[in-house]
């Protein structure tokens, strides 16, 4: 909601990838939203996904606030008070940290990896680096250190984006894409393939911070691209495979996510070519806002209800009448929220191409009716009695 309100500041006169507006937005976006759900869905789906018990699971207690905190602290930064970025970045270190303990503590229980597990510590892994950039970049931004924030930010971007957002949306994909669409049968080969790419794609640009060969960096940027489409390969081999063939909230929540992956990655690909900076920017942007965006918030339309159902009613059961999943959804503004999102996203992404102002502040309005909806939604479902 803070994210599309925020867009109402924006000209579109004057963007580039380091204006300081743009990473504000980012920041609170990725931090606030993303990073805030991504937590909170770790929280519910560690144990299933590692077969173990959390190792504490109340420090999930005060990730939360720190990381709220941490957020606004770097936005602040961002916009006016340029001193603020180091306390911002160290409280964000420290929510992430507790995190990312906290899990690695986790998978020293586990007692045999597979393919989902490995996903997990290897996106870990390269949160707790990318996290260490970031706090680094902050203190280089405020004037602490001298250091060179662009060779920075390709790794902090790399390690946090494709090492630990990417990775983690491959591995949890094979788990929830699955069990909600009842799909079967399909190979895990080419997620393998898909988190190894990645992988060394994400490593490759951090040694291309620290040693100028532009090749590398041409390199490592193919290896994540060609990760990408094997992993969008396997999305629609799972979606050409499942049995419920429905296309209710969650289903058109993703279509719409990985069509937008699949549009910035060719708007990514084609500024490597052209250079021209307003492609980046809208691949950027529909990779955040359109599939970062649906794909988190399809999905809690689907695990929101089940938590609240297995909380407040599966007691109930045998007992009296209880309320089934698809009663919990409030199906009209659902839909709402994903029209004038979907509607919002797109707008905003073609305005950036056309570096037209105007388009930017209709997208903007119709982002902050959807996000609004979306909060609605949300307080509907966890109150639903």
């Amino acid at each position: 909601m803070l994210a599309s309100i925020y867009i109402f500041f924006f000209s579109s006169d004057n963007l580039f990838i380091l204006d300081t507006k743009v990473l504000g937005l980012v920041h609170l976006f990725l931090l606030g939203f993303v990073m805030m759900v991504i937590f909170g869905a770790m929280a519910q789906l560690v144990p299933v996904v590692l077969e173990v018990g959390h190792a504490a699971v109340e420090l999930f207690y005060a990730i939360w606030p720190l990381l709220g905190i941490g957020a606004l602290l770097m936005v602040l930064g961002f916009l006016k008070f340029p001193a603020l970025l180091p306390y911002g970045g160290t409280v964000v270190l420290i929510s992430m940290m507790i995190f990312v303990m906290e899990i690695f503590s986790t998978i020293r229980k586990v007692k045999k990896f597979n393919l989902v597990m490995s996903s997990v510590l290897i996106s870990n892994t390269f949160l707790f680096f990318g996290v260490i950039f970031g706090l680094v970049m902050a203190l280089g931004y405020a004037g602490v250190l001298e250091v060179d924030i662009l060779a920075l930010l390709r790794s902090h971007v790399y390690l946090v984006i494709g090492g630990y957002i990417m990775i983690t949306i491959m591995g949890l994909s094979v788990v929830l894409l699955p069990m909600f669409g009842l799909s079967h049968g399909f190979s895990m080969k080419p997620l393998e393939i898909a988190i190894t790419l990645m992988s060394i794609s994400v490593m490759l640009v951090v040694i291309s911070s620290f040693v100028d060969y532009s090749f590398i960096r041409y390199i490592a940027y193919s290896l994540s691209v060609i990760s990408m489409f094997l992993y969008f390969y396997l999305v629609y081999t799972i979606f050409k495979t499942r049995a419920r063939k429905e296309l209710d909230i969650y289903a058109i929540s993703l279509i719409y996510a990985y069509i937008s992956m699949l549009i910035s990655l060719l708007l990514g690909s084609l500024y490597l070519f052209s250079s021209f900076e307003p492609l980046l920017l809208a691949s950027g942007w529909l990779m955040f806002f359109g599939f970062f965006g649906f794909a988190i918030t399809g999905h809690i339309y689907k695990i929101v209800p089940f938590l609240v159902w297995f909380e407040r009613f599966s007691p109930l059961v045998g007992k009296e009448k209880v309320p089934m999943l698809a009663d919990m959804l409030p199906q009209k503004s659902s839909h709402a929220q994903f029209v004038f999102c979907a509607a919002g996203v797109s707008i905003i992404a073609v305005a950036i191409l056309l570096q037209d102002n105007t388009l930017i502040k209709a997208g903007a309005s119709f982002l902050v009716i959807g996000a609004s909806a979306l909060v609605r939604n949300v307080f509907y479902m966890i109150n639903f009695k």
